[in-house]
């Protein structure tokens, strides 16, 4: 069973921190970025359960945390083939796209995504990059148009759900 994400809380956690630390995570700044980290905050102030598996998404301290938690290309991993307890998505376009949803970012064009943005809002009027707003963290933003970014690749992941 797919039980029901909140969006609400997702985004409101979102705003919240976006331009500040919770101190009940770890700062991963200095060690690669943080944006995931923070994206990882976001679904789970949304309700979506941990998953404590060897291969999960989890966070229970700076140095007892998945992979997936922390790192754009493990959380995709998990996100996408995950069958078990924790967050379920699916890979959209940009008219799939709802506040509390991800966005994953390529910078060089080398199929390596970088940067997991979360979305906060989006604008009336159709659907663009101008009109999506995100909150992220590395460079802190909130409010942000996901057009300001120089990026080659993006990939939109719409949150269904989570997993208990």
């Amino acid at each position: 069973m797919i039980y029901p994400y909140n969006r609400e809380a997702a985004v409101a956690y979102a705003r919240k921190w976006a331009m500040g630390r919770n101190p009940r995570y770890g700062d991963f700044e200095k060690m690669g970025g943080d944006c995931t980290n923070f994206a990882s905050q976001v679904l789970h102030a949304g309700g979506c359960f941990m998953n404590y598996s060897p291969y999960g998404w989890y966070y229970r301290s700076i140095n007892d945390r998945s992979p997936a938690w922390t790192s754009v290309k493990y959380l995709y991993q998990f996100l996408m083939y995950n069958k078990s307890a924790g967050p379920v998505i699916e890979e959209t376009d940009i008219y799939g796209i709802e506040v509390g949803d991800l966005i994953q970012l390529d910078f060089e064009d080398d199929g390596i995504y970088n940067h997991t943005p979360v979305v906060v809002n989006v604008l009336p009027g159709g659907r663009s990059l101008e009109k999506i707003l995100i909150a992220a963290h590395t460079i802190d933003r909130i409010d942000y148009p996901v057009s300001n970014y120089a990026f080659k690749k993006i990939r939109f992941l719409h949150v269904l759900g989570y997993r208990r």
